[in-house]
């Protein structure tokens, strides 16, 4: 014999989906539009097309970083905290030299801070930027 009982209390166990689904889409709209409000953070550089200049001429003091991250001013490798010293030096010959930074692809943002730093303590009027290549 059959029990009708239990045949109406499958029928009363579905649950129903969609609020729980609406829930679902307005979050996923919510967090859609709230990323597209967030910036990174990072610094912006625009490079120079360097097919134009020449940024090593006579008065400017070159330094380079290279991508490895070792520093290089006047054909030899200096560390990174001697950059001060060596900028100051070189300027006390020509204080109306220009501190050029030439930077290739690669090195780390941090060393690039430290040397314009660097030249920035050391009384250097202008800081100009270089880049190895053409347009990256």
């Amino acid at each position: 014999m059959r029990r009708l009982g239990k045949q109406k209390e499958e029928d009363g166990a579905e649950i129903d989906l969609t609020p729980m689904l609406d829930v679902v889409f307005i979050m996923l709209i919510f967090f859609i539009v709230v990323a597209s409000f967030i910036k990174e953070a990072g610094v912006e550089i625009n490079r120079p097309d360097n097919s134009k200049s020449d940024p090593s001429d006579a008065t400017s003091i070159l330094v380079n970083i290279r991508a490895d991250n070792q520093i290089w001013m006047e054909n030899r490798r200096v560390d990174v905290r001697s950059v001060r010293a060596n900028i100051q030096r070189l300027l006390a010959a020509d204080p109306e030299q220009a501190v050029t930074i030439k930077v290739e692809k690669g090195a780390r943002a941090n060393a690039v801070v430290n040397v314009a730093d660097a030249a920035r303590e050391a009384g250097a009027g202008a800081v100009n930027w270089a880049s190895e290549g053409g347009q990256r």
